[in-house]
């Protein structure tokens, strides 16, 4: 048994190390970027619209403005993908001290180089909130949108 637990571990252990290497080569190279494509077909079909309008709309221009510096002719092209975006209760709800986690998740690939992004952001509701619903939604959406464009530029290195 000890034997089994032992070479769990090692192989937990060599994915982890590995999944860092991968992300410390792809930040310290630097890698420039020629064009960013944004793919919201997964998250349309688990989120619908008007979510993935807003994503599909703001996404692409945050990650220009993100990575100016970096967009080159001889860069490759940074395809992100988001696959789910979950929006929390609406209600200030008294879990997690008043507020309510959002999430973005997906994937970004840049040359041969794929790798998992996601971003968090807490919502407190407010009274107004609830009578402008959609709005108070397209206003998490881009906190959201912008917290990812965050992690990813950090990520290539910006």
């Amino acid at each position: 048994m000890s034997g089994h637990s032992f070479t769990r571990r090692a192989a937990i252990a060599a994915c982890a190390a590995f999944a860092l290497a991968g992300h410390a080569a792809l930040s310290q190279s630097g890698r420039e970027v020629r064009n960013i494509r944004v793919d919201v077909a997964p998250l349309r079909a688990n989120a619908g619209d008007p979510t993935a309008t807003w994503v599909e709309e703001e996404l692409p221009r945050r990650l220009a403005q993100a990575l100016a510096g970096r967009l080159t002719p001889k860069g490759g092209t940074l395809t992100v993908r988001i696959d789910y975006l979950t929006l929390g209760p609406n209600t200030g709800a008294t879990i997690h001290g008043g507020s309510s986690p959002d999430n973005i998740i997906g994937v970004a690939t840049i040359g041969s180089v794929q790798w998992p992004v996601r971003a968090t952001t807490s919502y407190a509701a407010s009274p107004i909130d609830q009578t402008m619903i959609e709005q108070s939604n397209h206003y998490r959406v881009s906190q959201l949108v912008q917290a990812l464009t965050f992690w990813i530029a950090r990520d290539l290195g910006a």
